[in-house]
């Protein structure tokens, strides 16, 4: 039976530009994907958690899996919060609340989209970046648990499966820079995608958690 898979979100998924003259993570899935399946990738180097609901307008009507990695921008654009000068670490920690609800809020309102197309779908978590500073790669691992934490626990009641990338890409050979994927951590990624979407049973409404 065909089947269409649909790649949203951000350079996750969308990372060509970092893999010049290297397959791409939609070109690794393309691969993967037994006879008579394709995908599509709607997402977007660059996109945060609102864009994706731009790229939902665009889903093509035989569309029929869906996949997002989105947040990873969101965060990003929040990284100014390390920086932060604190008297207490429970106000640090009330400063990475704010941050974090508003994600939430955004994530949230994401998957209600989803469920609103009536398709079966999967979502990723943020995976850590790879920084060379020992320094702030401590305090962004860290501070993504917090916002792991709301992909997960958001994932629960709308029934679908997470692919936590924290898992999938942790070597350093797996990053193109510090924070977007290589040929070989594309490869990983790609290999994942295509295990959740072949080996998960859509059809008991399950959050698993993967790999």
């Amino acid at each position: 039976m065909s089947q269409h898979l649909i790649l949203l979100g951000d350079s996750i998924l969308d990372n060509a530009a970092y893999v010049p003259g290297r397959p791409a993570v939609i070109d690794q899935v393309g691969n993967r994907l037994p006879q008579g399946w394709r995908a599509t990738l709607l997402a977007r180097d660059g996109s945060v958690i609102n864009d994706v609901h731009r790229q939902l307008e665009r889903l093509p009507t035989d569309a029929s899996l869906l996949v997002l990695s989105a947040g990873g921008n969101d965060v990003l654009f929040q990284v100014g919060i390390l920086d932060e000068t604190v008297t207490t670490v429970g106000e640090g920690l009330r400063l990475l609340a704010d941050s974090r609800d508003r994600f939430e809020d955004d994530y949230r309102r994401l998957l209600h989209a989803i469920q609103d197309r009536g398709l079966p779908a999967a979502v990723c978590t943020i995976y850590n970046p790879c920084s060379p500073d020992e320094i702030f790669q401590r305090e962004a691992v860290a501070a993504l648990g917090l916002f792991n934490d709301c992909i997960i626990r958001n994932a629960r009641p709308f029934q679908v499966p997470v692919l936590d990338l924290r898992a999938v890409c942790s070597e350093i050979a797996d990053f193109a820079n510090p924070i977007e994927p290589s040929a070989a951590g594309g490869a990983k990624i790609a290999e994942a995608i295509c295990r959740v979407i072949l080996g998960h049973d859509f059809g008991r409404r399950q959050t698993v958690l993967f790999p």
